[in-house]
């Protein structure tokens, strides 16, 4: 171990350490105050509920858990977006788990709320996972309301999704556990179950002072709408139960009596554990995102054994393929490589940037997975594409057209992660989020922006002077240089991996060492959903 390594290792220790502090706040909720409140009604919190409800000793996987963070500050804020999401196990069976926060704002319907919710619906029908709905909420955060209501990725389209994956056999089971109002109710009730608690669940289309001020009816509501009325009277509810953990308890019992599934029959042996050790990953990651490193390092530390089978070592240098194992899956690894690299040809290759060669090696190799069924894994920290004439006259646009064609048309399962810099259209070809993966997360040292912060600010400076100039302004050395410290770190806030995982740009930020659980929780869903479509690239230039 050298003086580099030692201060790569604290670095990286450091934003772990920070990470998981950002977690302990996310994980409070709403606060204290909006804790007791739900303890007093004799109510679990969301996270109780769902750890009450999962296999103990089993993984769980969170989505989302920074969503909304930063954001709605001017509401109070809405922690986790006010919902807790995730992958885990059930009586050994595998599902996607929604639980309504009720700390934050009494479980309201924030438009990142409805984000995070449609992102757990769309896990849930890639993998054809069964989803549970633990509801507690409020409805729709009405002064918000004109960004969540009436467009195709707002509130309505999570009941058309209940809809669709109902008509697709995929198991929902719904528990009212708290208020479940207006345009909430239609969720747990387009439920293949539901079933819910007495004295604290409650689902109604308008409550009692609705009622009152509509149709002059006094009534309470617990007649109006509690689980005497829809188990005994409605029949809108299935089960009731006395109290959260009787609830849970019944969703446990369901699940251990689903029968198995038709499976994709993705490639697994006996799991191993990597023979380099995988901590040493802090110390190899450089603190600064333009330092050069070796990628491989990093691939051998994620793949049991540490074997690797690189895929044309000697060519295209500058992203990395080959196969492995992690946790006994096969796997296709694309990753981006951060040395700086010498061809055949002398000529030099800059680490992160992809060049017309690694675009065709990678097209290759992406094809070669989707014909042999293997579960792609992209490991991220990419500059973009080569620039210059002379990448432009080797054709760099056509090749890596080539690319983003393969990664859009791929029908195996993608799972990328952003280790470093995400930038510009390298996000796009390492398959970022509008390209699918079925899990997407990034580690503390991600950074996901157009370009880099020196050169994106650097091109706003001259804007923002051009601007100023034409209204005849002067503009003095002290004050270009305060008008790019202003842009430079405005810009660098919104590179973050946090700035990404509040908007759900990303599924969460994880330890490094939580990558290769990621990887065999997402193909173990993923080999849920047999793969029906032909793997086809369409018309793509040679």
């Amino acid at each position: 171990m050298n003086l580099e390594f030692n201060k790569n290792e604290d670095i990286n220790k450091q934003l772990l350490f920070d990470l998981q502090t950002r977690l302990k706040k996310v994980h409070a909720g709403g606060g204290e105050k909006a804790t007791a409140k739900q303890k007093e009604k004799g109510k679990m919190l969301a996270r109780e509920r769902v750890s009450y409800l999962i296999d103990k000793g089993k993984p769980w996987l969170e989505i989302g858990a920074f969503a909304g963070d930063g954001m709605y500050t001017e509401h109070g804020g809405c922690p986790s977006g006010g919902v807790v999401c995730g992958i885990g196990y059930i009586s050994g069976r595998q599902c996607v788990i929604v639980a309504n926060d009720a700390t934050v704002k009494a479980g309201a319907w924030f438009p990142i709320t409805a984000k995070k919710n449609l992102r757990a619906q769309e896990i849930s029908i890639e993998n054809r996972l069964p989803i549970i709905y633990l509801v507690d909420s409020a409805g729709v955060y009405l002064p918000l309301q004109d960004e969540i209501f009436p467009d195709k990725e707002h509130f309505g389209r999570i009941f058309r999704n209940n809809a669709v994956m109902s008509s697709s056999g995929i198991i929902q089971i719904a528990a009212i556990m708290g208020s479940c109002v207006a345009g909430g109710a239609y969720l747990p009730i387009m439920s293949d179950e539901a079933m819910i608690v007495d004295g604290t669940g409650s689902v109604f289309l308008a409550g009692s002072y609705l009622v009152k001020s509509a149709i002059g009816e006094d009534v309470d509501n617990e007649t109006l709408g509690g689980a005497t009325t829809h188990c005994e009277i409605s029949g809108v509810t299935d089960y009731k139960q006395p109290n959260d953990q009787a609830c849970l308890d019944s969703i446990r019992n369901i699940m251990s009596m689903v029968g198995d599934y038709t499976k994709a029959g993705f490639d697994k042996i006996e799991p191993a554990t990597p023979k380099q050790a995988e901590k040493e990953i802090y110390g190899i990651l450089p603190e600064n995102r333009e330092k050069p490193y070796d990628m491989k390092e990093i691939i051998g530390r994620l793949l049991d054994n540490s074997d690797f089978e690189e895929y044309k070592a000697g060519y295209g240098q500058s992203i990395v393929c080959g196969l492995g194992r992690v946790d006994g899956w096969a796997v296709g690894i694309v990753a981006n490589q951060r040395k700086v690299l010498k061809s055949k040809k002398g000529e030099m290759q800059f680490g992160g940037v992809i060049y017309s060669d690694s675009a065709d090696k990678a097209t290759r190799f992406i094809m070669n997975c989707n014909q042999k069924k293997i579960p792609l894994v992209f490991l991220q920290d990419v500059t973009g594409f080569m620039v210059g004439s002379r990448s432009e006259q080797g054709g760099i646009i056509k090749d890596g057209a080539k690319m983003v064609n393969a990664v859009s048309n791929s029908v195996v399962p993608k799972f990328t992660f952003i280790i470093g810099n995400s930038y510009g259209a390298g996000n796009y070809a390492m398959c970022g989020k509008a390209y699918d993966p079925r899990l997407i997360y990034a580690w503390p040292s991600a950074k996901i922006a157009v370009m880099g912060g020196a050169q994106a600010a650097k091109t706003l400076l001259q804007i923002q002077e051009s601007a100023m100039k034409a209204k005849g302004e002067e503009i003095s050395q002290q004050k270009e240089e305060e008008l790019l410290k202003q842009i430079t770190d405005r810009y660098n806030s919104q590179t973050t991996p946090y700035y990404a995982a509040a908007r759900l740009w990303v599924d969460g930020i994880i330890d490094p060492l939580e990558t290769r659980k990621v990887i065999s929780m997402g193909i173990e869903a993923a080999n849920h959903a047999p793969i029906e479509k032909q793997f086809n690239v369409g018309i793509i230039q040679t």
